[in-house]
């Protein structure tokens, strides 16, 4: 008999990269799903409306008959996905009832090591929320600094060298301005509440987590009030490279000559709020694909001005690291961080 797992049992069998699977269609698992987790849908998005419109028409019973007859007919491809999988496997729907019964009794019949989660995917994310309202978050370093010091690519190789680090961007797959979105597909609230939620799990035990400086919004995402809060009264270290650097940087990390017409479509949102004389030469520069120039203007009457203007933490709190490089940046950064054990 399959066994029935709680939250907290899933997320430890997560972190020992034990294998979960999403048994919903693939809209609902597109749309937010446990991070980590597969998708072996028992129906197609088209197959589960059909059954719930038999539902609400016709009652349960007519629509346990059509979902039977539609998932009979697929029954060996199914096992057959199961079978290729390590086990134990971990089944969940949305609340924990017929489809991931149905799908983890199957499975337990065909002698395949499964365990359900109990309340599905809604029970996991009201004890994601309970986390996120309650759990201890360490002391935060804050990278902070304007538009273009690198703060995140700073983050990504401090993590890769080992270094407890939350990419709060990277979470919400957005760079946290206008233009943040482009090339990316933006996470939704439920999913960076999830990863939010695991990532502080996770460094539960360490002395500290490196975040990025960020407003209360990344793009449609909410930061939770309460580590925002804590983030804002943690210490904040200043990056500052020189112009010319910020501006390469940029250039790489959002390749405007491939999403030109986002550009374009994004500045059309802000430039009412740019000098006039300025967003007309900042207009020409598109149309002329004179990216450095574009971004040299945007940085010195938009982005920096409006960060100086947004910006105020004690003299306590704030440390400013001048650099001529990302890496000089780096060095400088890991020596004011407390050492890893």
């Amino acid at each position: 008999m399959f066994k029935d797992i709680t939250p907290q049992e899933l997320y430890n069998l997560k972190t020992n990269d034990k294998v979960i699977v999403d048994v919903r269609s693939p809209k609902e698992y597109n749309d937010a799903t446990i991070p980590g987790a597969i998708n072996i849908p028992l129906f197609t998005d088209d197959e589960r409306a059909e059954v719930g419109t038999i539902y609400k028409q016709q009652g349960q019973e007519a629509a346990k008959d059509r979902g039977l007859e539609i998932y009979s007919k697929k029954l060996p491809a199914f096992i057959k996905a199961f079978k290729a999988l390590p086990q134990p496997i971990t089944v969940f729907c949305w609340r924990g009832g017929m489809r991931s019964k149905t799908a983890a009794t199957v499975l337990d019949l065909m002698n395949i090591n499964v365990n359900r989660l109990s309340g599905g995917i809604k029970a996991y994310r009201l004890w994601m929320k309970e986390q996120l309202d309650t759990i201890t978050i360490p002391e935060l370093y804050v990278l902070n600094g304007h538009t273009g010091n690198g703060k995140t690519k700073m983050l990504q190789t401090l993590k890769n060298q080992g270094y407890p680090v939350i990419n709060l961007e990277q979470l919400a797959s957005h760079r946290g301005s206008i233009f943040g979105q482009i090339g990316l597909e933006p996470t939704n609230q439920r999913m960076f509440d999830l990863q939010l939620g695991e990532a502080l799990i996770h460094y539960q035990q360490a002395p500290y987590i490196v975040i990025e400086g960020e407003s209360s919004r990344i793009g449609r995402i909410k930061i939770p009030e309460r580590f925002f809060n804590q983030k804002e009264t943690s210490r904040q270290l200043f990056i500052s490279l020189p112009i010319e650097k910020r501006i390469a940087l940029i250039l790489s990390d959002y390749h405007p000559e491939t999403h030109h017409d986002q550009f374009v479509e994004a500045f059309s949102i802000i430039k009412r709020r740019i000098h006039t004389p300025v967003a007309h030469r900042i207009d020409k520069a598109l149309q002329s694909r004179d990216y450095h120039a574009v971004i040299r203007d945007l940085l010195d009457y938009y982005y920096d001005p409006r960060y100086n203007h947004s910006t105020a933490y004690t003299k306590e709190l704030m440390t400013t690291i001048e650099a001529a490089s990302l890496e000089e940046a780096i060095d400088l950064v890991k020596q004011l961080l407390p050492k890893l054990q």
